[in-house]
């Protein structure tokens, strides 16, 4: 256990701190915290105390990025009670890619306000994809 947390203090140093929201992945605990790692220039890296995830960047077909969590991702992913009152601005990133079967799978993020610019200029530079928004106030937060 102090070895995987070791491991993720490292990545730390190399990545962005989330919040695992949800998604099609059930390795991970729903608010679990981790690190996205962006560095590798193959693979996007989810590392989290209990599990990890790496997924090939020409894998990933969606980056979406929104103050609130959309309609359909909300229809995929059941969400705390908790998170829903919660009033100060949160950033969301969608994640959607081809597992290696040739199935949609989808991961969830809250991004820390300091780490969200960061995260999604990678992601983009990475990918090749360009993120979508949810609305102009998405837009204005990605890109400032």
């Amino acid at each position: 256990m102090l070895f995987l947390a070791a491991l993720l203090l490292a990545a730390a140093d190399h990545g962005s701190q989330v919040a695992y929201l949800g998604g099609t992945m059930n390795q991970f605990q729903q608010g679990g915290r981790g690190v996205v790692d962006a560095a590798d220039p193959e693979y996007m890296v989810f590392w989290t105390p209990k599990a990890n995830l790496r997924v090939p960047y020409e894998r990933i077909n969606l980056l979406e990025y929104g103050q609130k969590v959309s309609r359909r991702v909300a229809m995929a992913v059941v969400i705390s009670p908790m998170f829903l009152v919660l009033k100060k601005r949160q950033h969301f990133l969608t994640l959607g890619y081809q597992d290696e079967e040739g199935r949609q799978q989808a991961l969830v993020f809250k991004v820390d306000k300091s780490d969200i610019r960061t995260v999604l200029v990678s992601l983009e530079a990475r990918t090749g994809l360009k993120v979508q928004y949810q609305d102009e106030d998405a837009r204005r937060a990605g890109k400032g």
